[in-house]
């Protein structure tokens, strides 16, 4: 894993701690919905780009070459 890797992990982290506490507030106010709404979209996007780094090295690429997908490309991956 490269330290690109590990950004990626560690701001993953970030955002389920922060994903964490909304969840565990129970009712939320409409911004906070919007803003877990905002977390987990960010994190899809993050779980993805961490799939594709890792497919690129499979196939002897650069893992540098995957890109941040867009929230809406990515939301249609969840089943």
């Amino acid at each position: 894993m490269t330290d690109a890797d590990h950004s990626i992990l560690s701001h993953v982290e970030k955002l389920v701690n922060e994903e964490h506490q909304l969840l565990e507030r129970g009712q939320l106010q409409s911004n906070e919905s919007m803003r877990l709404a905002a977390l987990q979209s960010e994190l899809d996007q993050c779980w993805d780009l961490l799939r594709q780094r890792r497919a690129l090295r499979e196939f002897g690429r650069d893992a540098a070459e995957a890109q941040v997908r867009d929230a809406d490309v990515v939301k249609k991956y969840r089943g």
